[in-house]
């Protein structure tokens, strides 16, 4: 995997094409502008090499930011049961790749179009544009679900039904500012607490209760 993600090559050479060009035919100062992007660009599209401990008794976070609630629910659409949903919300300067908070199956893929209201109002998850996974496996199953924000305007997958994930494998990403929700069964004991600064892939969010 590289160090920058494909999705931000577009917004990279543009950049730098657009700085090239205003700066032979302008100013060179003018060209500043475009190569700051440029350098945003490589900056928000980064995908930094990360040692996964891989463990079946923990649930990962999908994303790097800040735990911005937890939530106990009733029972939920692909867990079918007591349940608590966890929310992390990625600012723009947050790493936006997605990983899979554990080992397991997608049995469960849906997409909604939706509005592009700021990723941490409450009601994002309903209104806003989101792309949800069911992943299981033989002790667990939770969905994740990517909930696109304000500025983003884009939820990538690299995954689809029936696919095998590993835990931390990427399976997605959300361009420029959005959240994720994890629901996971009461029988994971949550591990963070609201206001957390979390990593994907490295951070636990839950522990499987034996």
């Amino acid at each position: 995997m590289t160090p920058i993600i494909s999705e931000g090559y577009p917004f990279i050479f543009g950049c730098a094409v657009l700085g090239g060009v205003l700066g032979l035919s302008w100013h060179p100062y003018v060209a500043v502008i475009p190569f700051v992007f440029m350098l945003y660009f490589c900056y928000f599209f980064r995908n930094p090499k990360r040692h996964i401990e891989r463990d079946d008794s923990v649930v990962l976070s999908p994303a790097d930011g800040t735990v911005t609630d937890i939530v106990p629910l009733e029972t939920d659409e692909f867990v079918k049961e007591p349940c608590n949903k966890v929310v992390i919300f990625m600012s723009v300067f947050n790493v936006h790749v997605n990983r899979s908070p554990i080992e397991g199956r997608i049995t469960l893929q849906k997409y909604f179009c939706g509005r592009f209201r700021p990723a941490y109002k409450d009601t994002v998850g309903f209104e806003n544009e989101h792309h949800v996974l069911g992943i299981e496996n033989d002790r667990i199953r939770i969905s994740v679900k990517q909930i696109a924000g304000i500025l983003a305007r884009r939820i990538v997958s690299y995954v689809t039904l029936d696919d095998k994930l590993q835990q931390g494998e990427l399976y997605g990403m959300i361009k420029f500012g959005s959240c994720l929700e994890v629901v996971m069964p009461k029988n994971v004991e949550i591990m963070v607490e609201k206001g957390q600064k979390v990593a994907g892939g490295q951070t636990i969010l839950g522990r499987i209760k034996d």
